[in-house]
């Protein structure tokens, strides 16, 4: 921590990014970080390759978020979080890769310790765990809106407490944040408290997607860009909609292949996919989505394919068969 810190106080044009389509977590932890290093004479960017979901647009200074990032000169560090490759950055990638001082704070088992400073911890709960300790040690006040941040990524990256990764110190956090202004109630409400009607929609089509392996332990559940017209809904709508196939009384692994957009579907009869893989714990999808050029955790993890929906789900069930 100490080097990172170093590393950071002579940093004077900073670029702060997370992974794409990023959840609570990676959000929560882009709008801390900048918050920490407000006011230290600083000239700080924020990027990230998609929109921010609608849930997460009551974070502090979440307007502050670019999407394009045209150069990579104007900068002398970038802080990369919660991105277990800097390809899960996006487009945007290769861009960055050339700025001098990539510094990397992540908490995937995956993570391919890229960078020129890294500072992973593969037991933390969330990214914002690890902000939170390395706020400490620079002594950066909790205000509640950092606290609130915070506050954010863990109980997302959690979810709200019920994941295996929930320990002392997860609570530990919170209570401190807590006590520096944040309301666990407002914070609900924004993330889990309404939904779209079209988010609805989209859900009912998604739970008669579900198809279950013959052995019962397998369950895969598909969603369409043709799903998402229908509903009038967008890739952050699908966010935990995994959790209804990962419950299904016996299913050990759960898999959500969402379907990308594509200027060149016309073209090719192959499809941009993302592929989400969740599991009751007993059986590592790390390894699962290492296979495909991904990664994770041993209890969710992800990766992206180019191909047809049906090979990709007669893939997975052939990799999962003596689950």
């Amino acid at each position: 921590m100490d080097h990172l810190i170093h590393r950071l106080n002579d940093s004077k044009n900073i670029l702060i990014t997370t992974h794409a389509s990023p959840d609570g977590d990676a959000i929560g932890s882009l709008l801390a970080m900048n918050l920490a290093l407000q006011g230290n004479h600083k000239r700080i960017t924020l990027y990230n390759e998609s929109p921010i979901p609608a849930v997460y647009r009551f974070l502090p200074r979440v307007h502050c978020v670019g999407s394009r990032l045209i150069s990579a000169d104007e900068f002398d560090t970038a802080v990369v979080l919660d991105c277990g490759d800097l390809q899960r950055i996006g487009e945007a990638s290769a861009t960055i890769s050339r700025i001098p001082e990539i510094i990397n704070i992540d908490h995937h088992i995956t993570n391919t310790r890229f960078g020129t400073c890294q500072l992973i911890d593969e037991q933390a709960c969330a990214c914002t765990e690890i902000l939170f300790h390395l706020f400490e040690r620079m002594q950066v006040p909790f205000t509640r809106e950092l606290a609130t941040c915070i506050y954010t990524g863990i109980l997302t990256d959690t979810g709200s407490f019920r994941f295996s990764n929930t320990n002392r110190t997860t609570f530990h956090i919170c209570e401190n944040m807590v006590a520096c202004g944040v309301d666990p109630f407002q914070v609900a409400q924004h993330v889990y408290g309404t939904y779209s009607l079209g988010r609805i929609k989209l859900l009912n089509l998604a739970l008669d997607s579900i198809e279950i392996s013959d052995d019962g332990k397998v369950s895969l559940m598909a969603l369409t860009r043709a799903m998402m017209n229908e509903t009038g809904t967008q890739p952050e709508d699908a966010d935990g909609m995994i959790n209804y196939a990962r419950r299904i009384q016996d299913v050990r692994i759960a898999v959500l292949i969402q379907e990308q957009s594509n200027d060149n579907s016309e073209r090719s009869p192959l499809r941009p996919y993302h592929v989400s893989l969740r599991s009751d714990g007993s059986v590592d999808v790390a390894a699962i989505a290492a296979m495909f050029g991904g990664g994770g955790h041993q209890s969710a993890a992800g990766f992206s394919i180019e191909s047809t929906l049906p090979e990709i789900k007669a893939h997975i069930l052939r990799l999962t068969e003596s689950v």
